[in-house]
């Protein structure tokens, strides 16, 4: 049986994927394209990093209640399985 996330699950992972495209990036420079972006899915606010693990903590430290969404920069997904990342449609 696979279970369906739950309302807060698929709220956050809708916003945190339309705030990516509509307000991180486009600030995002060429350098940080597989890095790994945190967003605060509430405010809008983000920290990008080379481990998601450092991305969050930042993120955390401007805004101790953030709602954190993660996404590989320049990628469709954070994580790959297969050993291969898939790049986003320009």
């Amino acid at each position: 049986m696979i279970r369906e996330p739950g309302p807060e699950k698929a709220e956050v992972a809708n916003r945190g994927t339309e705030m990516y495209q509509r307000l991180v990036k486009p600030r995002l420079r060429p350098e940080d394209k597989g890095r790994l972006v945190a967003i605060d899915v509430d405010t809008g606010a983000f920290e990008v990093a080379d481990t998601m693990h450092a991305a969050c903590r930042r993120l955390r430290e401007r805004y101790p209640g953030a709602r954190v969404w993660g996404v590989r920069a320049g990628y469709v997904a954070v994580h790959s399985f297969g050993g291969r990342r898939i790049p986003e449609e320009p």
